[in-house]
């Protein structure tokens, strides 16, 4: 989750200026977006809203920029029926190989997988609702398939 209270060396009117640009990427990062536009919406040069972007959340604007797409990619992989190809353009990407490599460091497993394994869990999840298995057990090992007891 964001820090939501302001660093004490960013001053009230800066901050604000930041998160409407913050904002801005939140509702256009599917877009092609880059710096120049994203500073532009803080009325400030790229390099030194780059400067206090990181001084005040803590990541750069590309670094946040593509935490927001990846976090669409991961519910779209589980919420859609669209290919891994789709999702990646969907979300603004423009390189597949790019989004499958940035998606297996960001969620530990390729597109594909990911779709499989949370599926797999939350197919188990509306099976039997009602069998207490722990989550830290069903996200580690996943759906298996039994083999019947003669």
């Amino acid at each position: 989750m964001e820090k939501l209270c302001r660093p004490p060396t960013v001053d009230r009117e800066i901050y604000q200026r930041l998160r409407h640009a913050r904002e801005f990427i939140d509702t256009s990062f599917h877009l092609p977006i880059d710096l120049e536009q994203i500073s532009r919406r803080a009325f400030f040069s790229p390099y030194h809203f780059l400067r206090l972007f990181k001084q005040t959340f803590h990541k750069t604007p590309h670094e946040y920029l593509t935490k927001k797409r990846l976090e669409k990619a991961k519910q779209l992989l589980v919420s859609s029926e669209l290919s891994v190809t789709e999702i990646c353009f969907e979300v603004g990407f423009e390189s597949l190989g790019s989004f499958s490599t940035l998606f297996r460091k960001y969620a530990g497993h390729p597109p594909k997988l990911y779709r499989t394994r949370t599926l797999g869990r939350l197919q188990i999840a509306v099976l039997w609702p009602t069998i207490a298995i722990p989550a830290c057990y069903i996200f580690r090992f996943g759906p298996q398939k039994s083999t019947p007891v003669l």
